[in-house]
C-alpha cells in the first residue's frame, strides 16, 4: 500500500488521541489486539485521508468509528456522513458503532466486525 504524507500536524493529533483513549475506545482496542493471531492486524487512531480514524485494518480497508452523544447533533451528523463518503471513495469500508453499543455489548461489536471481515472465530 503506498504511503501518504502526514501532516505534522495530524500525526501529532493521532499521538495524543492513542494516549487519551476513551472508555469505548479502549475497551474496543482490547479486543481487536485479541485478534492478531487470526492475522487481523488494526492501528488505532490511524491517519487516513486527512482524518483520524478511530480504528484501521488496512489490510482489509476498514475503518471502525466510534460515536459519542456529539456525534448525534445535525451538524456533526453531515460531517461524519461526508467524511465517511470521502473514506468510501478511497475504497474503505466505514463501521460507525455508539459508545454505549460498546461498553455494553463489545462482543456483538466484535461479531458484527468479523461478519463484516468474513472472519470465524475458531
Amino acid at each position: 500500500m503506498p504511503h501518504t504524507l502526514i501532516p505534522s500536524k495530524i500525526r501529532g493529533n493521532s499521538r495524543k488521541m492513542r494516549k487519551n483513549l476513551t472508555d469505548a475506545e479502549l475497551k474496543l482496542w482490547n479486543e481487536l489486539r485479541a485478534h492478531r493471531p487470526m492475522g487481523i492486524g488494526f492501528r488505532r487512531q490511524f491517519p487516513i485521508a486527512g482524518y483520524i480514524a478511530d480504528f484501521a485494518c488496512p489490510t482489509h480497508r476498514l475503518i471502525i468509528e466510534l460515536d459519542g452523544t456529539q456525534h448525534a447533533t445535525d451538524e456533526n451528523a453531515i460531517y461524519d456522513a461526508v467524511r465517511t463518503r470521502r473514506l468510501e471513495d478511497d475504497g474503505w469500508t466505514v463501521l460507525r458503532f455508539w459508545n454505549d453499543e460498546v461498553l455494553k455489548d463489545v462482543d456483538s461489536v466484535c461479531a458484527h466486525i468479523l461478519k463484516i471481515l468474513k472472519v470465524d472465530l475458531p
